[in-house]
């Protein structure tokens, strides 16, 4: 939201997500009991491409653990860029 001041917010499938207007989704977020998982739905056109890949050819996934050193800065650059692409529309 620093990043992104027009951001727009939901829940769905009892997972944030964020997007912008008339745009679609470009992140969601999960929480599982050891991990958070940020899921870009168009995650293979950003630069340099998320580490984890999914089943669906577009979305990828970066995991978040306790104690992880989060590169802040790699991970504003990646939202800016996924919200920039046209997003996920459910």
């Amino acid at each position: 939201m620093r990043n992104l001041p027009n951001v727009r917010k939901a829940v769905k499938w009892n997972s944030p997500l964020y997007g912008i207007e008339g745009q679609g989704w470009f992140l969601g977020i999960h929480t599982f009991t050891h991990y958070v998982k940020v899921a870009f739905f168009r995650g293979t056109s950003l630069r340099p491409v998320p580490p984890r890949a999914s089943k669906s050819k577009d979305t990828r996934y970066i995991d978040i653990r306790e104690g992880d050193k989060l590169d802040e800065a790699q991970m504003a650059t990646w939202v800016k860029q996924a919200a920039a692409l046209p997003g996920w529309v459910p």
